[in-house]
């Protein structure tokens, strides 16, 4: 493990922290309306510039605009993951969201602040540019878009866990909590350390104590979230974040991480996810990008031990930009309904 100061004395004082719930900045949104039908949107990992992603974008965000959906969440990755973190990516983005007609709630990814300490991205510092996005993309305690959504944020603004937000609307719970790809800016050694990256070692220890300071303000907003859903006694809590937290790609080049205790960076929020769906009794939908192609299924605990009321929905992403309309029904017994909307591109 990588250590300077050793991340296995980080990890242990890590399991003795008590999660409290963490108070939220702001007024907390209007009780949910109980009752109808409504629909809301899901896409993220666009544009990707390398991928000549910027001919494609306009189609699918007249689309977006021309759906009859209330909302949109965006599962992150504003970016690809090979191009430099300047600040003209995080302006862009929020021109981007400005064209929305609906309210937008944005989620980080890994390619705008994990993985900006990579050569490819400019050698920048990871941590700072985290910094800079929580005042750049969250500016206001609503959402983004033309029309906005009040939110919940864990933290002020500008400052740590602005981020991760939640908001209540037709009786179901919306939670997005930052929690990216690349192992969740985990760093399990010297040799990842330093490989294809500008970062030296008391970076990578700075990044192992965000990771783990992180790690525990997720888990406090994520229970802090299903007590709510619980007091509430709504139809279903959606969970928006970036990262596949090891479903179908292993995290790392050598193994796959997301077997070996200790070693992922997301088990610990994963085995809390799953305690608190089998408590809930209402449906829980799961949704990630970070892998880019449309995926919907029930991956907990196996196929031996599912968890009925959990369904993973995983976005499309660069190349592939299309989005996923999700129409709730409360009077169904399924009460997420979900449709992906493949958008036609010009040749």
């Amino acid at each position: 493990m990588y250590s300077s100061p050793s991340l296995c004395r980080l990890l242990t004082a890590y399991l003795a922290i008590t999660l409290v719930g963490c108070a939220a900045s702001g007024d907390r949104p209007a009780p949910a309306t109980m009752g109808g039908k409504f629909s809301f949107g899901l896409w993220g990992d666009m544009p990707y510039k390398k991928a000549g992603d910027d001919a494609k974008l306009p189609a699918v965000l007249q689309s977006i605009n021309a759906s009859d959906i209330a909302f949109s969440l965006y599962d992150g990755d504003i970016k690809d993951g090979s191009s430099k973190c300047t600040d003209d990516v995080y302006t862009d983005a929020l021109k981007m969201f400005a064209s929305m007609k609906k309210p937008v709630v944005y989620v980080p990814g890994d390619n705008e602040w994990t993985d900006c300490h990579r050569l490819n991205n400019g050698g920048m510092d990871s941590l700072e540019r985290l910094s800079h996005l929580r005042k750049v993309l969250f500016p206001t305690l609503n959402s983004l878009g033309q029309t906005t959504l009040p939110l919940e944020h864990q933290g002020k603004l500008g400052e740590k866990f602005v981020e991760n937000t939640r908001f209540s609307h037709g009786n179901i719970t919306f939670v997005g909590i930052n929690m990216p790809g690349s192992n969740n800016n985990m760093v399990l050694n010297a040799r990842e350390c330093g490989n294809k990256s500008a970062r030296k070692a008391e970076q990578c220890d700075a990044a192992n104590a965000e990771y783990l300071a992180r790690d525990t303000a997720n888990i406090a907003w994520l229970n802090a979230s299903f007590a709510q859903a619980k007091t509430s006694n709504a139809h279903g809590l959606v969970l928006v974040v970036q990262a596949d937290p090891g479903f179908d790609l292993p995290e790392t080049e050598e193994f796959d991480e997301s077997t070996r205790p200790g070693v992922s960076g997301y088990r610990h929020f994963m085995s809390q996810l799953a305690e608190q769906t089998q408590a809930f009794k209402g449906e829980v939908l799961f949704v990630h990008g970070d892998t880019h192609f449309f995926k919907l299924d029930k991956p907990l605990f196996d196929p031996a031990h599912m968890l009925t009321n959990f369904t993973r929905l995983q976005t499309f992403g660069s190349p592939s930009l299309h989005w996923v309309k999700v129409t709730v029904n409360p009077a169904s017994t399924s009460v997420f309904q979900v449709e992906p909307v493949v958008v036609k591109h010009a040749n």
